[in-house]
């Protein structure tokens, strides 16, 4: 009678046991695949901002932007704004990006300070300043459309050792896939992602502001 007794308290502690470390397992497991998600994001737009600024940075010298003659015509930068915006923009676009475009608040190519921030800032600002341009995620269309902003493209500098930077900044919410790891992290976290490139080098005639072709 004691033998059964004992072992019916065994099952019974092992049954109380396995009920408290169970949520604990739950949680380490969902904790690993949120990480996981956030970290593809991460890496996505990683990805995603040195394709856009590879493609702005050799770019200096495609002039300010167009936009086709329609009666639709498809998301384009004004002329007060450098046509390598928005080909830095149709880049990451076309690269895949791997997180959910609907996600995507903003991208916004912009003149880099010698922090690599826009304007005078140490900061990625909300609105774009002097020398910069914003684009927005139109999903009707599948592609970024100019939503703000100027930077005349015959003002930028191209020239050897005194190259301009251009900076490409992407941000984007991250939405928790449970609310308990979302809770734990005080909800949805809204991510900025930037690279910042020189521009290459153009030919003297052409790579200077002021100068009869410079690139417009």
């Amino acid at each position: 009678m004691s033998t059964f007794r004992r072992r019916r308290g065994e099952r019974g502690a092992s049954a109380v046991e396995f009920a408290l470390v169970v949520p604990l397992l739950l949680t380490f497991l969902l904790g690993t695949v949120e990480l996981g998600m956030y970290m593809k994001d991460y890496v996505s737009m990683s990805s995603s901002v040195r394709a856009g600024a590879r493609t702005a940075s050799a770019s200096a010298d495609a002039g300010p932007g167009t936009c086709e003659a329609s009666a639709s015509p498809p998301p384009c930068s004004p002329a007060t704004a450098p046509k390598f915006a928005q080909a830095a923009a149709d880049t990451m676009q076309t690269a895949g990006m791997a997180m959910n475009s609907d996600d995507i608040q903003w991208v916004m190519i912009y003149k880099a300070n010698s922090a690599g921030f826009p304007g005078s800032g140490t900061s990625i600002p909300t609105s774009c300043p002097a020398n910069c341009v914003k684009y927005v995620w139109d999903s009707g269309l599948n592609k970024f459309r100019f939503a703000s902003g100027s930077w005349a493209s015959a003002s930028v500098n191209a020239c050897v050792n005194q190259s301009d930077s251009v900076g490409v900044a992407l941000r984007a919410d991250h939405n928790w896939m449970t609310g308990l790891v979302g809770g734990l992290m005080g909800g949805d976290k809204v991510m900025t992602e930037r690279t910042v490139m020189k521009f290459e080098p153009l030919t003297q005639d052409t790579c200077k502001p002021g100068t009869p072709n410079a690139h417009n």
